[in-house]
């Protein structure tokens, strides 16, 4: 393998352009508060890296830091790529070493620590590289991390300051920090907002005060101040604003109590004044200016959502059968589940968005080691050991509360063997392999006693019992799970007896709280099932019994858990809805993680609070054993608590575009849809603001009556209306009904995959009323 010699390579942009270059990159390094750092000038400067791609394809490619400071550029010799290059925001994690599939299978251990892969949000693969030596691979790492952190530390004003200034970049083709007519047009587009000829000829002359035929300086700062001018704020500041034209302490108060309703007082409104206000000589007045107050208004408290249930807010001391736990269906896959690969990296991600229980369908493999695919399929094979190493290492980095390994095994009994070895030997003392405390259990231990620990969810050969008792083992053979059918559930194939399959004591008593057994009906489970046998039921035999025998449903999850999955015609690796399900109680609504949707979308809502732990408590009403709480019918209880919401959705910000042509702009609308018992389920929309994703302003009030808040959520969406194609989604954002914040907030956005959109939002009122 070549050795790689850091060298320093001319820049892009040098030549002419070199001054302008410069300033743009210290506006930039000033937002970023990173003058004379470094880890930033080792990125500006850049250097070659070896990029792997396979056993054959390893090239040296040079890499550097663009002017706006959060775009990487790098060397492509494809003849028609002009462009090679990703945002820091894209970065999901940098992982030093040889951690990544393909820097495993494709390089020798004697370069591990020069070493390194970079890890994207979507669906993008990974980069594996291999710098010139140890330190510079660290270095590599270190200072994109520190960017990166920066980059997020900005408060949502600085994130857009950074975001036009990277557009007027853009838009200045020659590069002379000076913007022409049509340069300013280009600029227009960028930013999402078409306008005509007209509009732009007045907007340049207002801007031109020169008269010189081009912006500079001050001149493209007014035009920033005019397109980012905000009325709807004008109008609620200037209401409050009672001392000369600021707001006093005494005016912040009224505001945050009237509006808001929030719980204020004066030491409050002296702190947000010291935090936020951005101008020393107006602080030192201990007043608050118009640019304090929209800083405020963008601050994490300020946001939609409860700043209480950002952390754990719920107890976490419950049996674990009281909580809904995020689950993950077939975890393996990266993509459908008929020909895609199947990746440790997977798991990595999942577990990384807060997934608590994860799929494992394992079959026997060559030199006694089993795999992980989807059985009888094109999907590639994983080594077991492989995932439980992965698992090991990310399952508690985004949570500390239990992990679910859902074993599915298809394996020889030898096999079996070496799965658990490897598990005993990987997990080790987080492994739980006996019940907690002394004496037989009569109740799961709860999320908190679990913390940090790996439960195994899969068959035994007997009871839980014999553990005390020390009776030999009934049978090595159990019934297959019924997962491993991919056919859609037909009636008939219930009354068909099941395979037949040996199990291994060694894999068997590591099963301790999640034993798998079959679902033969509510009475039965409930007269001869203990609390730590549990069932798994397709998706459309889970619904049927969620709306045909809703409050049986819902006891039964009162006692036990239940495992749903998607059906096995869903090849594309498709999603249901969650919701019906988690009105019924289930606590393990396993999706498809891969695929991006409206599912997930609600999946992610739901598991939004309570410190994104994977966990979020079941209300009372399904904890309750005498339960009468039915979804479908909603009768009087405790869970009827009938709030009207209303929302009012006012303006948006800095939306994306959709297509990356230069002419296409989004023609914004908003729908604000509300999930959960079927009573509840509306929609509603705006109208379309054609031609403008900057800052397209509504003012459209809507009403919703909600009638088991505990149980709604609310999402947000944003889409760009098409009158021919359908509409194409932009962005959107959901949360639990119950951790809406009343009064003015800004709405944060999130793309197809879940990740936030750094500029984008939505501001809107939110009133909350008990009908």
């Amino acid at each position: 393998m070549s050795c790689l010699q850091r060298q320093e390579r001319p820049k892009p942009s040098q030549g002419h352009h070199h001054a302008a270059s410069r300033k743009v990159i210290q506006m930039n390094v000033k937002l970023l508060g990173m003058e004379g750092d470094t880890d930033l000038q080792f990125l500006l400067q850049g250097g070659d890296l070896l990029k792997v791609r396979s056993q054959s394809w390893k090239k040296t490619r040079y890499f550097r830091l663009q002017e706006d400071c959060k775009t990487m550029w790098h060397e492509s010799k494809k003849p028609f790529r002009s462009n090679p290059t990703f945002s820091l925001d894209d970065v999901s994690a940098l992982r030093l070493g040889r951690q990544s599939e393909g820097l495993k299978k494709y390089t020798e251990e004697q370069v591990d620590g020069r070493c390194f892969s970079i890890v994207f949000k979507s669906r993008r693969k990974n980069l594996d590289l291999i710098a010139s030596s140890d330190e510079e691979a660290k270095q590599w790492v270190n200072s994109m991390e520190k960017i990166i952190a920066n980059l997020n530390n900005l408060n949502r004003q600085e994130k857009t300051e950074h975001w036009i200034m990277a557009c007027l970049m853009k838009a200045d083709k020659n590069k002379d920090a000076k913007l022409s007519e049509s340069e300013v047009k280009d600029f227009m587009r960028l930013i999402n907002v078409d306008v005509d000829d007209d509009y732009t000829d007045m907007l340049f002359k207002k801007c031109d005060t020169s008269k010189s035929g081009y912006l500079s300086g001050k001149e493209i700062k007014n035009l920033y101040d005019l397109l980012t001018d905000r009325e709807e704020i004008d109008v609620i500041y200037g209401e409050y604003a009672k001392t000369t034209g600021y707001m006093n302490p005494s005016n912040l108060v009224d505001f945050l109590l009237t509006e808001q309703r929030e719980k204020a007082s004066l030491t409050d409104a002296h702190q947000i004044i010291d935090k936020y206000e951005p101008d020393e000589t107006v602080k030192a007045k201990k007043l608050l200016s118009k640019d304090g107050f929209l800083m405020y208004l963008h601050s994490p408290q300020s946001l939609i959502l409860n700043v209480d249930h950002r952390d754990i807010y719920q107890d976490m001391t419950l049996p674990l059968n009281h909580y809904f736990i995020s689950s993950s269906h077939n975890t393996y896959l990266m993509e459908d589940q008929l020909k895609g690969p199947s990746s440790t990296e997977a798991y990595v991600r999942a577990l990384l968005k807060s997934c608590r229980c994860v799929e494992l369908d394992c079959w026997d493999g060559s030199d006694n080691e089993p795999v992980i695919y989807h059985g009888y399929t094109l999907t590639s094979k994983i080594l077991f050991k492989d995932v439980i190493k992965a698992i090991k290492d990310y399952a508690f980095k985004a949570s500390d509360y239990p992990v679910i390994l859902s074993l599915e095994h298809h394996c020889s009994v030898e096999q079996q063997q070496v799965m658990a070895h490897h598990m005993s030997s990987i997990l080790g003392s987080a492994l739980v392999t006996k019940p907690l405390g002394e004496g037989m259990p009569e109740t799961f231990p709860s999320p908190e006693e679990l913390r940090g620990k790996f439960l195994i969810k899969g068959k035994r050969l007997n009871k839980l019992e014999s553990y005390f008792t020390q009776e030999a083992d009934e049978d090595t053979d159990v019934t297959e799970e019924e997962e491993s059918d991919n056919d859609e559930e037909v009636e008939e194939k219930e009354k068909t007896p099941k395979k037949k399959l040996k199990l291994a004591k060694e894999l068997s008593d590591m099963v301790i709280y999640c034993k798998s057994v079959h679902f033969n009906g509510f009475e039965d489970a409930r007269n001869n099932l203990s609390f730590y046998e549990m069932s798994s039921f397709k998706e459309g035999k889970a619904k049927r019994l969620a709306s045909e025998s809703a409050n049986a449903y819902v006891r039964h999850n009162v006692n036990k858990l239940s495992r749903i999955y998607p059906a096995g015609s869903r090849t594309d690796s498709s999603n249901y809805n969650p919701v019906s399900l988690w009105n019924a109680g289930c606590q393990i609504v396993a999706l498809n993680f891969q695929t991006t949707c409206e599912d997930m979308d609600v999946n992610q809502g739901r598991f939004l609070v309570n410190g994104k732990t994977g966990y979020i408590l079941k209300p009372s009403f399904l904890r309750d054993p005498a339960t009468d709480f039915d979804p479908i019918t909603l009768t009087r209880g405790e869970w009827l608590k009938h709030k009207t919401f209303h929302v009012m959705i006012i303006s948006g910000q800095q939306l994306p575009k959709i297509s990356k042509k230069k002419s296409s702009i989004v023609d914004a609308m908003v729908k604000v849809e509300i999930h959960g018992v079927p009573a509840d389920v509306a929609t509603k929309e705006t109208n379309v603001v054609e031609n403008n994703g900057f800052n397209p302003s509504w003012n459209e009030n809507f009403q919703f009556d909600v009638y088991v808040p505990e149980l709604a959520l609310v999402r947000f969406v944003v889409e760009d209306h098409d009158s021919t194609s359908g509409n194409e989604f932009v962005a959107q954002y959901t949360l639990p009904f119950n951790s809406l914040q009343m009064g003015y907030r800004h709405i944060p956005l999130l793309n197809k995959t879940g990740d936030v959109l750094p500029s984008a939002g939505l501001f809107v009122h939110v009133m909350v009323l008990d009908a």
